[in-house]
């Protein structure tokens, strides 16, 4: 039974990730990705701890570079998750969402 759980869970996230996978980065994927709790292991989002971008209001100070290293570390550190690929449409895709926050 626990198995049958967790291998539909693992379809289920293998068949979210491959449609992310054919869009192209867009603001709404990276909503979609801020808001999402599979991004770590530990049952939070990035809006957990940033609600509509609160706390985030210094990050136009930095280029797409250092703010996709920031995203990567908060998902590492915080969320305890795997980094997303540098140049994937998710990483992107986050990118995009967090420049289009109001006061961003």
């Amino acid at each position: 039974m626990k198995k049958s759980i967790l291998l539909s869970a693992a379809m289920l996230l293998a068949a979210a990730s491959w449609s992310w996978a054919v869009e192209s980065p867009n603001v709404e994927l990276g909503k979609k990705l801020y808001e999402w709790q599979g991004l770590g292991s530990n049952g939070k989002s990035c809006s957990s701890c940033h609600p509509g971008g609160k706390g985030l209001e210094e990050i136009s100070a930095y280029d797409d570079g250092m703010l996709m290293e920031m995203i990567n570390f908060c998902i590492r550190d915080a969320l305890k998750g795997e980094m997303l690929a540098p140049q994937s449409q998710e990483l992107e895709s986050m990118l995009l969402y967090l420049r289009s926050l109001p006061g961003k």
